[in-house]
């Protein structure tokens, strides 16, 4: 955070139920510093009650925007004035940036899915994809892929009462984009041994493996080969078991922390007009996700 705060600093923010542990005021107001950009950025937990009365207040506090976590994504994209075509085709919003007194809805969590990919020299256009889990991230992840020409994407949930349903969304999602997008139950065996010797990427999007949790999102390990490129969306911790065991095949290996820090720098964009400098912004996470480990 800058130094001094005066009566010409920005305001943006992030909301959601709960906040306190969020990265993301770091993530920006470091980016701030580095930039000498006079701005603050704040984490308001709000209660469900509340929730359009926090969304008015970007327009009357004049804010530059601010980002949306769980459990608000859908209600705030019901909220916004317009919205951007990639928020349209995810259903949900992440970043909301005020324009002129109007409220722009825009999705950027598959845009820093995307990004961290490219961090690695890893692109997803023509290829086969395999993830786990179908939740927020995991749909994010699959229509950004399908808008950069993957080739066909294997989605594995499980299948509880919101399987139909799901299902039915990606397969909207599949018709728009033109990109066959197949949804199997996560135990199907047989699906998951062709999925992954079609796949060149395999994404963890379930929460198996975050924090002290050392369960696997995968059984088939065994089929995970030199070839692959393996993504655990989870970035605390770095390196997860998940992501361990794949090391042994000498796979390539990428963690949750960069689609986090490049969907920030995204909506830092849409917010400032200035490109955050996402090195140093990693730098500094990786410190303090070290530090935190420590204590």
């Amino acid at each position: 955070m800058r130094n001094s705060i005066s009566g010409k600093t920005r305001l943006a923010g992030v909301i959601a139920n709960p906040i306190k542990h969020s990265l993301s005021p770091m993530i920006h107001n470091t980016a701030y510093k580095v930039l000498n950009f006079d701005a603050v950025y704040l984490a308001f937990e709000v209660e469900q009650v509340e929730f359009e009365h926090a969304m008015n207040a970007v327009k009357t506090l004049d804010m530059m925007g601010i980002n949306i976590s769980m459990p608000y994504k859908k209600d705030a994209y019901d909220l916004c004035d317009e919205l951007t075509e990639r928020a349209k085709l995810i259903g949900v919003v992440n970043t909301v940036v005020n324009r002129n007194n109007k409220l722009l809805g825009d999705n950027t969590d598959g845009l820093g899915f995307i990004g961290s990919l490219k961090d690695y020299g890893v692109s997803v256009k023509g290829k086969v994809l395999t993830i786990l889990g179908a939740g927020g991230a995991a749909k994010a992840a699959i229509c950004q892929s399908a808008l950069e020409g993957a080739k066909e994407i294997h989605v594995f949930k499980r299948q509880n009462e919101t399987f139909e349903s799901v299902k039915r969304d990606l397969e909207k999602i599949s018709i728009e984009t033109n990109v066959k997008i197949m949804v199997h139950g996560y135990h199907d065996k047989k699906a998951i041994e062709f999925a992954l010797k079609e796949s060149t990427l395999i994404v963890n999007s379930t929460q198996l493996g975050m924090g002290n949790n050392n369960d696997l999102p995968l059984d088939e390990m065994g089929l995970i080969k030199e070839s692959h490129v393996v993504v655990d969306l989870i970035y605390h911790p770095l390196e997860t078991p998940f992501l361990k065991q794949a090391k042994k095949s000498k796979a390539l290996t990428i963690n949750g922390l960069g689609m986090l820090v490049h969907q920030a720098a995204y909506a830092f964009k849409l917010m400032t007009g200035e490109t955050m400098p996402v090195d140093k912004v990693i730098e500094k996470l990786k410190i303090e996700l070290v530090r935190e480990k420590e204590l």
